[in-house]
């Protein structure tokens, strides 16, 4: 038992230092390729962060558990939205330029309700994976694509503020620059 506690804790030590180089280095590969943040977010520090989930998502699928690998899909994907949104925004709130809310918030909508439309029949069969799969590519194609062609901002709008945030001792209000 004393071990599995060294263990746990070393563990979440070492989660806690390597997220903090990946992060460093990620603004890092932005700042050189002179590409914006949310573009190095959303295709490297997302796909970092999704590896751990789409081994295990494999390795259920592998071991017959398909149900495990929508259950992580699903609560990875409610935990990032819900959860790390909120405790970030707790944090400092968040600025959100209006394009993202053009452009991005529509996208998450429709790839949930394609995943949601192919469950219907209480299955994603391996031609509803492909549509998955050519759907996820054409996206970070397109994202990649907009991301260089905006990189100088040139396309930005006013920010608009998340002010979704309780009163926590310390806090201040967002004041746009």
């Amino acid at each position: 038992m004393t071990l599995a506690f060294i263990a746990v804790v070393f563990g979440l030590a070492l989660l806690v230092w390597s997220a903090d180089r990946f992060v460093e280095g990620s603004a890092s590969v932005a700042r050189y390729f002179d590409m914006p943040p949310l573009l190095i977010g959303m295709v490297i520090v997302g796909f970092g962060t999704s590896a751990p989930e789409m081994v295990v998502s494999a390795l259920a699928a592998l071991q017959g558990t398909p149900g495990i690998a929508l259950g992580n899909a699903y609560g990875s994907n409610i935990t990032n939205i819900a959860l790390i949104l909120g405790i970030t925004a707790l944090i400092s709130p968040i600025a959100v330029h209006s394009n993202v809310l053009r452009k991005e918030l529509p996208i998450l909508a429709v790839v949930t309700i394609i995943a949601a439309w192919q469950l219907k029949d209480g299955e994603i069969s391996q031609f509803d994976a492909l549509v998955l799969l050519a759907v996820f590519v054409g996206l970070m194609a397109w994202t990649i694509w907009q991301g260089l062609k905006n990189k100088n901002g040139n396309d930005r709008t006013d920010p608009v503020a998340v002010r979704h945030w309780l009163r926590v001792p310390g806090a201040r209000p967002y004041q746009p620059h």
